[in-house]
């Protein structure tokens, strides 16, 4: 139970419903209680009557009998309806604050949990999976909720209905109690075990699903791999022999629930049984009356369901715990990024790098390596290098995705680790290399980096980004809607809209990483040339692998190995005869035997 103290503060805050609760449990449990006394009350009054009704055959007083008979009756009738009027009203009453309270905590939980998973660093999420962060933030916390709400009811009324039949039964006759209640630790136990078994083998039924729902959404998802390689019928295969494990798994529940439900029902006859003989012995020794046993019968059959609930309870606990746990080891997690406090409400866009080395903590992977350089306000400064020398890196290091390990980065003169990360970022385009795209039209793709936009701002960065002529081409325009992972548009297509989404914000500070390497010769002219206009007097930075597309720059700095091994402008480095020259002269190389 230690994990799910963190649900403490909860309890805390919906106390308010909490107490009220319990109060309406006990209520509704004593409405439940009381109808098997008057239930036996009546059952002895039938059989006074009868004897008294038969020894007056053949007299008119007879009917008088009859009558008071009749109206005691439908007297006890109407005071068990009432009485479970009653009961159903507080049920009722009972659900509204415990049930709806487990829907608020659940409601808390998950805002609380994504918006944890916003702060936690980019490093967090190259090491856990999407499909795990997702299940911890749903499939977990509906577990939980399962014990903050039904769990703890169920729990709360069994005990309370326990304390009041057995005391009950107990003030009538202890040993008629004792005989009575002999079978249902059997029940308990025996219930334990077989919700075990249920809850081992619903998990493996889940991991299973689980991996069948993966093989279908990757296998959806490559199916144009898949028919070029005419691979249908071995992915067919594949999935019947998933299949098939899953049937054999969920075949093995439906067979312990099968032989669960007639075991209980044994048991709770066997305590039937015993109280009518039992009890019928203690009639004829004038211990208690005929109606103690049918009260007794009715007490019996209300402790059948919350017994059957204990073991149902105590795997809903077990789950919820280790769900908790889940939730608990990433809740505890801290980001590696921590904002800092100095604010620059308009950025200047002076950037420097003073001897930074930073190495991955996920892969090891040693990327950058005791660099140094300026970059002034204002200026257009490209970077450029083989794959893997640490190009995006510095994008990510100026973007503060990851914090350096030695070194440091200066903005204006300032640590960027003391900035205030949101203002920061706020006054940075950032177009990553690898395009995300929202579930949504273009339009709102294009403004997600602002809270209010009109539709001029939206078709003028559409324009600027040479992606607007594409747009108005579709049926929809800017309202058209975009696949998953914006698969509607082409690889250029995503590029500039992603391009549109930086522009939009009138960055000071533009950060380009690859993202023009979908984009024909033509259309990177036309957007180079927009960007010329649009960040004049603002800092843009130019990661490529073109040269074609940085030659322009005012400054070129070329990585290699996590190292500034040249830098310079376009014609500088060429002169140097270096690695620059190398790239141009084989990039040169290679546009020729293309037009070959």
């Amino acid at each position: 139970m230690k994990h799910l103290r963190f649900l403490n503060k909860y309890f805390y805050k919906y106390k308010w419903r909490v107490i009220p609760g319990v109060l309406f449990v006990i209520i509704s449990n004593i409405f439940g209680v009381i109808p098997a006394q008057v239930i036996g009350h009546a059952f002895n009054l039938i059989t006074e009557n009868i004897q008294i009704y038969s020894l007056f055959k053949g007299f008119e007083r007879q009917k008088i009998i009859y009558d008071i008979f009749s109206y005691s009756l439908l007297y006890f009738g109407a005071l068990v309806l009432f009485l479970y009027l009653m009961r159903g009203l507080f049920l009722f009453f009972m659900r509204q604050t415990i049930i709806l309270m487990s829907r608020h905590i659940e409601f808390d939980m998950k805002n609380e949990i994504y918006a944890h998973y916003q702060r936690l660093s980019l490093g967090f999420y190259r090491k856990n999976n999407t499909g795990d962060l997702m299940n911890r933030a749903t499939e977990d916390v509906n577990r939980v909720r399962m014990y903050v709400g039904p769990a703890i009811m169920y729990a709360i009324n069994t005990a309370v209905l326990f304390l009041l039949i057995i005391s009950a039964m107990f003030s009538v006759n202890s040993k008629l109690a004792i005989y009575c209640l002999a079978p249902l630790p059997v029940l308990v136990i025996t219930i334990y075990f077989v919700n075990t078994v249920i809850n081992n083998k619903s998990e493996k039924i889940q991991e299973q699903l689980s991996r069948l729902s993966s093989f279908v959404q990757e296998r959806f998802s490559g199916i144009r791999v898949i028919k070029s390689y005419v691979r249908e019928d071995h992915n067919r295969e594949i999935f019947a022999q998933e299949s098939t494990v899953y049937k054999e798994n969920a075949m093995g529940l439906v067979r312990v629930q099968a032989l669960f439900y007639p075991t209980m029902l044994l048991l709770v006859g066997l305590s039937t049984i015993l109280t009518v003989y039992i009890g019928g012995k203690q009639v004829i020794d004038g211990f208690i009356t005929p109606g103690n046993i049918a009260e007794f019968i009715v007490y019996v059959n209300q402790l059948t369901f919350p017994v059957t609930m204990l073991g149902w309870v105590t795997t809903l606990i077990q789950r919820a715990s280790a769900s908790q746990k889940r939730i608990n080891e990433f809740l505890q997690l801290q980001p590696d990024i921590v904002s800092g406090t100095v604010r620059l409400p308009a950025l200047n866009g002076h950037i420097r790098f003073s001897d930074v080395s930073f190495t991955y903590p996920d892969t090891g992977i040693k990327a950058l390596q005791n660099i140094s350089f300026e970059i002034e306000s204002g200026q257009f400064v490209a970077i450029i290098g083989r794959t893997g020398s640490g190009k995006s890196t510095l994008a990510n290091l100026i973007m503060r995705m990851y914090d350096v390990d030695s070194g440091q980065v200066y903005i204006d003169n300032e640590q960027i680790n003391s900035l205030d990360l949101y203002g920061y970022r706020d006054q940075i385009g950032f177009v990553p290399q690898e395009v995300f795209l929202f579930s949504d039209t273009i339009k709102n793709n294009i403004a997600f980096g602002l809270n209010e936009v009109t539709d001029e701002q939206v078709e003028t960065a559409a324009r600027n980004a040479a992606v607007y002529q594409n747009i108005i081409g579709f049926n929809d325009q800017f309202e058209t809607m975009l696949g998953e992972r914006g698969i509607t548009l082409s690889g250029g297509q995503k590029q500039r809209v992603s391009i549109a989404r930086a522009l939009i914000k009138e960055p000071k500070i533009l950060i380009f990483d690859d993202c023009l390497s979908a984009v024909d010769t033509k259309t990177e002219e036309e957007i180079l040339s927009n960007l010329s206009k649009i960040m004049q007097g603002k800092t843009s930075i130019l990661i490529a692998h073109r040269i074609s597309t940085i030659k322009n720059a005012d400054r070129i700095l070329v990585l290699d190995e996590g190292k500034i091994a040249e830098q310079g402008t376009h014609q500088q480095l060429l002169d140097k005869n270096g690695i620059y020259a190398d790239m141009y002269q084989n990039q040169l190389l290679e546009e020729e035997t293309k037009t070959l």
